[in-house]
């Protein structure tokens, strides 16, 4: 009798298929970005990605109570100040704009918890991720100084509620820096999720609309990595790791499972994937346009980032997924 072997007999009945799934996506694994400006009463789409809104700071109270109602434990928070400057003063002033939301958010929701990113391209005026050499007009971060000011900045963003700080610039030993600064200010719970793997992608088009990041010159390839290279990812992950992060993030997610699931062999540490500005556009476009089946397609590569080895997702789809999960 062939065959004897049949994987189809656990496919027949819709709860057969449910008892034997590997893989199951649930609202605990989500965090939504929020991207705060501001003002009041101020909710203004991105023009590339429909759906997601640049928010005043009552408005990202109101949206972090619809999240956490939702059963979506956390946000992470991005900030547009009203005026940048070279030494990214909108990043870790007191009054800044992430300082602002997070203070807010966490009087009105205690229990959601609040991401801060951790990254200083919104605030400069030129638009890249740190200090630039006086005249230098190719991004060529200088790493040391820049150290300094994402220190500043994750001590500022905890002392204004953030639960977690979030450190995204590529620059070499942020962790540490930041880890001795929350530490020194009396923050030494407070944990870190390290962009781990963050590649130099073209897939983040639609989020410099919508935090305003855009360089003004050069590009972020001297910090941020060569898509080409995924052992090199493994030895940024074992650098944070010894530096003291608590979790780690690889950006984007779509076109680098193969990156999620080395780093999640690689570590015991939570592993974050960032579903970034334009895999959700390719999706909203194609959804709007009646060429996809946008639900489905959604939860699947959501499901897909976590059998990848993800056991966070930072996504712009949260809200629409954890209703489709209720």
């Amino acid at each position: 009798m062939f065959p004897i072997h049949r994987p189809r007999r656990l496919r027949t009945h819709p709860q057969l298929r449910r008892m034997v799934r590997e893989t199951v996506l649930t609202t605990n694994d989500l965090i939504y970005p929020l991207f705060a400006v501001p003002g009041s009463g101020i909710a203004k789409e991105v023009k590339s990605m429909p759906g997601v809104y640049q928010l005043s700071v009552d408005k990202i109270v109101e949206e972090a109570k619809v999240v956490y109602d939702l059963g979506i434990p956390a946000i992470i928070l991005f900030g547009i100040p009203e005026e940048k400057d070279v030494d990214a003063t909108g990043a870790w002033h007191d009054c800044g704009i992430v300082q602002k939301a997070a203070t807010a958010v966490k009087k009105a929701v205690p229990d959601l918890i609040v991401i801060a990113d951790t990254c200083l391209c919104e605030y400069t005026s030129h638009g890249h991720c740190g200090y630039l050499q006086v005249g230098d007009l190719t991004g060529q971060v200088l790493n040391d100084p820049t150290l300094e000011l994402l220190k500043k900045t994750a001590v500022s963003q905890a002392q204004a509620g953030a639960d977690i700080i979030a450190p995204s610039g590529m620059m070499d030993g942020f962790v540490q820096a930041i880890r001795e600064g929350l530490d020194e200010a009396g923050f030494q719970n407070t944990p870190i999720l390290s962009y781990a793997a963050k590649y130099a992608s073209a897939y983040y088009g639609p989020f410099r609309d919508a935090a305003d990041s855009t360089p003004q010159f050069g590009d972020r390839r001297t910090y941020q990595m060569d898509p080409g290279n995924g052992r090199e990812a493994i030895k940024e992950v074992e650098l944070d790791i010894a530096e003291g992060a608590d979790m780690l993030m690889v950006k984007p997610a779509l076109a680098y499972m193969d990156i999620i699931w080395r780093v999640k062999e690689a570590s015991n540490l939570p592993v974050a994937a960032y579903n970034v500005s334009g895999e959700y556009s390719m999706i909203k476009a194609a959804a709007l346009n009646d060429w996809i089946d946008e639900k489905r397609v959604v939860l699947e590569t959501l499901t897909g980032f976590k059998r990848a080895g993800a056991d966070l997702i930072l996504t712009y789809h949260a809200k629409d997924a954890a209703r489709w999960l209720q």
